[in-house]
């Protein structure tokens, strides 16, 4: 597939395609062991060698970044008023237009992905897709024993608001913690449904979605790029629900 080169550099994070103007005059880049004066140059990033100032450039169509998102901020690009998570990527990924695939609430924390690949980040939400979701919750009242069975047919919050079935398992040594398992992901879904029980939320965090658990080695603000394989964990879609009728 031929790109501009000015286009393969800002792909890579190494410079915006305006910005990329002064390697091409300076000589520093080169295709294939040869300089190029241009960036409107056309190549095939997956076979030409492209380098700037002698090192690789690693062309990557799409970014996926997994964060375990600290309280406190949005999962949002921007706001007027509170922090967002893409402040606390590099300036360089922040160029690349990244965006959270889904979103938690501004003082619930855990995994969280970041893409630029709109139809990844479909699938990911979509409830069609049938990626569950885990959470850990730490509530403020004992959570009733009746409670499972209402999460697993499908509580309706609200006059209008209808769950998806989802899985509610009890902490066994202490009725205010529980594990939440769902596919969908609507405003507040999982506080409120604990809420619509009797039991409001004091903390959450998100461990898994699909088959990928949050790299327990980020600490909360941290992140790092997906490793191979684990994109597609995400979309297979993890351990079916336990539904508890």
């Amino acid at each position: 597939m031929l790109m501009r080169l000015d286009k393969i550099l800002s792909a890579a994070g190494i410079a915006s395609r305006s910005g990329s103007k002064a390697l091409f005059r300076a000589g520093r880049v080169t295709v294939n062991g040869a300089p190029a004066s241009s960036g409107a140059g056309k190549c095939d990033p997956e076979t030409c060698e492209i380098r700037v100032d002698g090192a690789p450039v690693v062309y990557r169509e799409h970014y996926y970044i997994m964060m375990n998102k600290p309280e406190g901020y949005l999962s949002a690009t921007e706001d007027g008023r509170d922090r967002v998570v893409t402040e606390l990527l590099d300036p360089n990924l922040r160029a690349r237009g990244l965006f959270p695939a889904g979103r938690l609430d501004k003082d619930s924390v855990g995994l969280l992905i970041l893409t630029d690949d709109g139809d990844f980040c479909h699938r990911v939400i979509s409830p069609k897709s049938g990626v569950i979701k885990t959470y850990l919750a730490e509530c403020s009242a004992p959570i009733p024993d009746f409670a499972p069975r209402r999460f697993a047919e499908g509580l309706t919050l609200g006059e209008n608001m209808r769950c998806l079935p989802a899985e509610l398992r009890v902490s066994p040594s202490d009725p205010c913690l529980a594990t939440v398992r769902l596919q969908e992901g609507k405003f507040h879904q999982v506080k409120r449904m604990l809420a619509a029980v009797g039991s409001p939320v004091v903390s959450l965090k998100r461990v898994s979605e699909g088959g990928l658990s949050l790299d327990e080695a980020l600490a909360p603000g941290q992140w790092r790029e997906l490793r191979k394989g684990e994109k597609e964990l995400i979309l297979l879609g993890g351990e079916p629900l336990h539904l508890n009728i």
